[in-house]
């Protein structure tokens, strides 16, 4: 039988194959293209594109789904918006924040869809802690800080802030609804001279919240642990790669007089529906792509994301110097 879908994807190494699966699980996957022929094998002969330029030229391919390192994600993205295609690019959205801009123009004169796969903005607790947020039932953040944690793969080229980092700011300017005004990076090499294997990043917010971000590869156990301090209540997000737990927590500290009152009512878990955020991503995409609208990762925000990696980067390179940072205007809140 012919492929029926109107996906190609681009990239079938180990996340690319997550991405396969979903795609065929929603009847979408119309190509597949990898250089490497160990990974080009691992697609069904009759969806195997011989090259990317041949599932660019297939009329039925509409979209294009790119999982290919981070370094080919510019070339990859503007040849399939310059082919007419709408198009879903893992993070980051590229490598250099000039790149990013100049994919989200070509995108809007195209009159492309361009999204940008920051998974963790899907997963349901994060859908359902902006819920919260939005509604006020934290009251007024304060601050958020964000552990990613792990004795993980050690990239060859990238540092920790490039390798995990995107998921925590991507998630950070999806809660707040903001970008920061400074940025500040500390970290250290252990293993490889210039390539930081921890760091920490401090966000100042315009509204007053601050953010931090410690992430590392070179940590005893895995942890991805996300925690929302209101002035009414708090929240945390645990990741255990089960699902994940958000819990409401109302607890905080008053100021009465001269007397600090704890309030320590426990913590509510919030129910989750069972529902795999790559699925909710991909699912979105093409919803998106089907209404020709701006997608909640759209292109403005990984090339905001993209910025910010970069001076987060910057400060590290400087000692750790503060330095600021202006968001796209453009970008929906």
């Amino acid at each position: 039988m012919a492929p029926r879908g109107r996906v190609a994807l681009f990239g079938l190494g180990p996340w690319g194959r997550n991405l396969h699966r979903v795609l065929s699980e929603l009847g979408e996957l119309r190509a597949t293209w990898d250089p490497d022929p160990a990974a080009a094998d691992f697609a069904a002969p009759d969806v195997r594109a011989t090259s990317a330029e041949a599932a660019l030229a297939d009329a039925k391919v509409e979209a294009v789904a790119i999982a290919s390192p981070a370094s080919t994600h510019f070339e990859l993205a503007r040849a399939a918006l310059r082919a007419g295609k709408d198009v879903f690019v893992e993070k980051p959205l590229c490598l250099d924040p000039r790149e990013g801009e100049a994919l989200v123009d070509l995108a809007d004169r195209e009159g492309r869809v361009l999204m940008v796969g920051h998974v963790v903005v899907y997963h349901p607790a994060i859908l359902a802690l902006k819920a919260e947020i939005d509604a006020g039932r934290l009251g007024r953040v304060r601050y958020v800080y964000s552990n990613r944690l792990n004795l993980g793969v050690v990239r060859p080229t990238e540092n920790i802030l490039w390798s995990f980092a995107p998921h925590d700011f991507a998630a950070l300017l999806h809660l707040l609804g903001e970008a920061p005004t400074r940025v500040q990076a500390v970290g250290h090499s252990y293993l490889k001279p210039d390539r930081a294997d921890v760091t920490v990043t401090h966000l100042e917010f315009p509204h007053g919240v601050r953010g931090h971000l410690f992430v590392s590869w070179l940590h005893p156990w895995k942890e991805h642990r996300l925690v929302v301090i209101g002035d009414r209540r708090m929240a945390t997000f645990v990741d255990d790669g089960q699902g994940g737990a958000l819990t409401i927590h109302d607890v905080g500290v008053e100021q009465v007089g001269d007397v600090a009152v704890h309030r320590r009512n426990g913590g509510t878990p919030v129910p989750l529906p069972p529902q795999e955020p790559l699925r909710l991503e991909l699912a979105h995409f093409l919803e998106c792509c089907d209404r020709r609208e701006e997608p909640l990762t759209g292109g403005r925000h990984g090339a905001e994301v993209v910025r910010l990696l970069w001076t987060a980067d910057e400060s590290l390179r400087r000692g750790g110097a503060p330095l600021p940072f202006v968001g796209d205007p453009r970008r929906p809140r």
